[in-house]
């Protein structure tokens, strides 16, 4: 990719027609007060479309005691002068203070986060307390009938309770804060209150998660789920999906309601250990006992996780394997009940301690490692074959392609069953009968909310020969229509890496179509399949094998090159086989991996090459000539903005920050992507300004999108900046506006410009848990459903629309939140420009979810980062390091000047 100062001379900027000095004498943008913007209130609703009697998942909260006042203890616990750190102790403490103390608390019900803070209605009687609390664990154990050597529980008689250990700790609550509900209605009428309102939500959220707990769900974030295999998908790999719900308390305009609704999470599938592990890793025979690498996987797969004993009804924690099989792993072992060498210690292996000392049979186990379930200085070695996985495990490592595939297949449903489990669940789990919500007055009803809202008119669509195209429930086709602006290809080849299909079929039919279309096609120069050695290669020799053959019967560099893959996705050639050709030789290339060849499939694959090459598939009527609301007659700059993280678990792992521009104002259809790693996990854009040492060039994202919008828009530069940010919560808002923005503006200003432009912010949210329903339909909304009342927020501007038709499962709107508009659009004009840039996705002939620049971003991420899976840290690549100066973030590769302004991410 050309870097934005390889591209100015003599410290000249193609951004100006005459440039002053890069940074003007009375301009500092390092030295700059940061401009301090609020998120914006809402300034009307709109009128536009047609109105629309829909239902949401928030169920109305009425709240009686509006005095009522929460209050904020500090929960310390600690055993034998440690402070005690574990989650999992915290709530089974809390109980047994409650049912040991009840009186010195004055009888007051807990609501307990089950880590540090505890909450009650009014004040307990002293502002400082210290408990002593004796926590009696216990473990089933079966009566022997043969009692075995060393007196330990085997056999199978009579179940008894046995108790084994008794732990004291100390408990100490000590008054923190006061939190009024009254906090919650001043926030129901637009009044902010120094965050006591989003305190009080969150202590409400609590009562809830601690309901859940006491029934014995699982908990993540605001989601419960309780352990019934009806709630059970099995996804394969020894994974289940685990369906439960999600609810949380919301401010809205019409009140305080409650958002509730279906929720999953993946958990690991219980039972026999040895079962999870041939599912896991794909294993259908037990012949593996010296296979290293299977237990090196097994390993890593295993640490960590909970498992029960059958021969004792004990829970442990796994922390490893064994180094030798458990017929040679040795332990030592006290010799009693007056055998000859009684006290002495003996060496005896894990597997004669359990055959001949507990008189258990051990079937398969012999040749395996143990699980070590004991400290790390102090190993504790079981059989395999003994230990099952404990339920409610958490499964966090992503799923692969199949198996997100089948949990999306199986979870799906339609609107009117989502709307009957969500009534069940909130009429089954009794929520108006816990005793804190008793206590401050607050009862949940049980009816969806009813609200009114409107369906916008669907935008019109032009393509070739000026045809209109006029979609129907969201959709539109090709058939019988030409591209407005198709690409001729002149020059182009066919690679095969192994795939079995007939690769000439697959070109001439690719042909036919793209002549319907209106791209004139040559027949392919050449037609090359991997050489059989080559496949048995690494994916990057592989691809350095095929440019091999690529130079050797080319002239010159093709237009563009069709690669046929061997599997549909997750493929190892397509990382190392995009960064050859978009990074080192510039050539636009498509990567298909064929099944079912037809005429849409080819189209599919056409609306890609024809946008990768610079053509355009499709424009809004209103685009050309403009007719856009606020845009046509201003230079315009739209942002698409995403970051995009690791696999779960994987700290290690740079994150991919991704910021598409628009280009070629007026229109709002043609993006240009810039592409950069930053900090693990780090939501917040690092690269939008990059000041280089010397002080004069900036190596970051937004100069590089705003020269690419000047050279493109006639010399215009943007006097305006819509900005689509995506995938930040409601915490991160002003993060946003007072970061990210204060970035753009400095780079802005780098290139010598004083005027800031005015800005519009829009925050793009899909991960949320509201859903609408249509009131007299089972059918989902249809395309262009906007709400802009009832359930939105009371004072922030923020509304939900759903561009896209749901054709399978419940359709999930996207939020909207308009955190800055300085440009000043009319709810209308936004709300219509917001449908419309769902309608300009260059890849597909369908509406979709969320704005194109939000979804181009994402993909420019996605698509550049697998860049990285494929890099040698150490030679092929170089690296920064973050803020903290201690973990190196991985640089990406540039793109190749002949293809960085491409839209090669479509």
């Amino acid at each position: 990719m050309e870097k934005a100062g390889d591209a100015e001379e003599a410290g000249k900027s193609p951004f100006l027609p005459h440039p002053p000095p890069t940074i003007p004498s009375n301009v500092n943008p390092d030295g700059m007060k940061p401009h301090k913007y609020s998120i914006a209130s809402r300034r009307g609703v709109g009128m536009s479309g047609q109105q629309i009697s829909l239902l949401a998942n928030h169920f109305k909260v009425s709240v009686n005691a509006t005095d009522a006042v929460f209050y904020q203890y500090t929960v310390t616990i600690s055993s034998e002068d440690k402070v005690v750190e574990s989650k999992g102790i915290g709530r089974k403490l809390v109980d047994k203070l409650y049912q040991t103390y009840s009186s010195e608390l004055a009888g007051k019900r807990f609501a307990y986060d089950g880590e540090k803070s505890l909450y009650t209605v009014g004040p307990l009687p002293q502002n400082k307390f210290e408990f002593t609390i004796v926590l009696e664990e216990s473990f089933a154990k079966r009566e022997s009938r043969n009692p075995d050597g060393d007196g330990s529980p085997v056999g199978t008689g009579k179940r008894i309770k046995h108790s084994f250990q008794s732990k004291t700790y100390k408990m100490e609550l000590s008054y923190s804060a006061k939190i009024p509900l009254k906090s919650i209605s001043l926030a129901l009428k637009g009044v902010e209150s120094d965050n006591s309102s989003q305190d009080a939500l969150r202590v409400l959220d609590i009562i809830l998660r601690q309901q859940a707990a006491n029934r014995g769900c699982l908990l993540v974030r605001q989601s419960f789920f309780r352990d019934d295999s009806k709630n059970y998908v099995d996804v394969g790999g020894g994974v289940l999906g685990l369906r439960g719900f999600h609810s949380s308390f919301r401010p809205t305009q019409g009140g305080l309601s409650l958002n509730m609704d279906v929720s999953t999470t993946m958990i690991l599938k219980p039972g026999p250990v040895m079962d999870f592990l041939k599912l896991n890793l794909n294993v259908n025979n037990i012949r593996f006992e010296n296979d290293a690498h299977f237990w090196l996987k097994a390993k890593r797969m295993l640490k960590n996780m909970r498992i029960k004993t059958t021969h004792r009804n004990m829970e442990f924690k796994i922390i490893g394997l064994s180094e030798k099989p458990c017929s040679e792993q040795y332990f030592p072992m006290k010799v009693k009940n007056g055998d000859c060498c009684e006290g002495q210690t003996v060496e005896i292996t894990v597997y004669e301690y359990f055959t001949k000392h507990l008189g258990i049979e051990l079937t398969y186990s012999a040749n395996m490692p143990c699980l070590d379930v004991g400290k790390p200085k102090r190993p504790n070695y079981l059989p395999l074959e003994l230990c099952s996985l404990v339920s409610l495990q958490r499964y966090t490592k992503a799923l692969s392609s199949n198996q997100r595939a089948t949990l999306v297949e199986r979870s799906r449903q339609k609107p009117r069953d989502r709307i009957q489990t969500l009534t069940h669940a909130l009429r089954s789990n009794q929520f108006n009968e816990d005793p804190v919500f008793s206590a401050c007055g607050i009862s949940i009803g049980k009816e969806l909310t009813e609200v009114k809202g409107r369906v916008l008119e669907t935008p019109r669509l032009k393509v070739g020969n000026r045809e209109d195209c006029i979609p129907r429930n969201g959709r539109w086709n090709f058939n019988n229509k030409r591209l407005l602006d198709p690409k001729n290809i002149e020059r182009w080849i066919v690679v095969n890496f192994s795939a079995r299909c007939d690769i000439s079929r697959i070109s001439r039919d690719l042909i036919s179509s793209a002549r319907n279309k209106g791209i004139e096609m040559e027949r392919p120069h050449t037609l090359i399949e991997e050489d059989r050695q080559a496949a048995q290669a690494s994916p990057a020799a592989r691809v350095e094998a095929m440019f091999e053959q690529i130079i050797a019967k080319l002239p010159g560099p093709p237009d563009f090159i069709l690669c046929v893959l061997p599997v549909r996705k997750n493929s190892d050639i397509y990382g190392p086989w995009k960064k050859k050709c978009l990074c080192d030789i510039g050539i636009v290339t498509q990567c298909i991996c064929p099944v079912k060849v037809n005429d849409q499939y080819l189209t599919n694959v056409l609306l890609k090459i024809n946008s990768k090459l610079g053509g355009i598939n499709s424009l809004l009527e209103i685009e050309q000539p403009s007719n856009l609301p606020l845009i046509k007659d201003t230079p315009t700059m739209i942002l698409g903005m995403d970051v995009s993280h690791g696999s779960p678990g994987r700290s290690d792992i740079p994150s991919i920050a991704a910021v598409v521009g628009s280009r070629c104002w007026p229109l709002i259809s043609r993006y240009r992507a810039s592409v950069r790693t930053q900090s693990p996990k780090v939501e917040m854009i690092e690269a939008l300004y990059k000041p280089l040492p010397n002080g004069n060039n900036d190596d970051g994202i937004i100069r590089e999108l705003l020269v690419d919008f000047y050279k493109t828009s006639n010399g215009h530069k943007p006097k305006q900046i819509i900005v689509f940010r995506d995938g930040v919560s409601e915490s991160q808002f002003n993060q946003v506006l007072n970061i990210e923005l204060e970035q753009i503006i400095k780079a802005y200003q780098h290139l010598g410009e004083t005027d800031v432009p005015k800005f519009t912010v829009i925050v793009g949210q899909k991960n949320h848990y509201t859903k609408l329903f249509q009131a007299n339909s089972p059918e989902n909304v249809p395309p262009g459903t906007v709400v802009d009342t009832k359930i939105v927020h009371p004072r922030n501007y923020d509304f939900y629309m759903c561009t896209h038709a749901g054709m399978i499962g419940t359709s999930r709107p996207a939020h909207y939140h308009v955190l800055l508009d300085e440009i000043g659009f009319s709810p209308n004009d936004l709300q219509n420009l917001i449908q419309s840039l769902s309608y300009v996705y260059q890849r597909s002939t369908t509406a979709i979810s969320i704005v194109a620049p939000i979804c181009y971003a994402h993909l420019a991420a996605q698509q550049m980062g697998q860049f990285l899976k494929f890099e040698d840290l150490s030679e092929t690549s170089s690296a920064h390091t973050t803020s903290g100066g201690s973990i190196p973030i991985q640089d990406l590769p540039r793109l190749n000047k002949k293809v960085a302004g491409s839209m090669f991410f479509c």
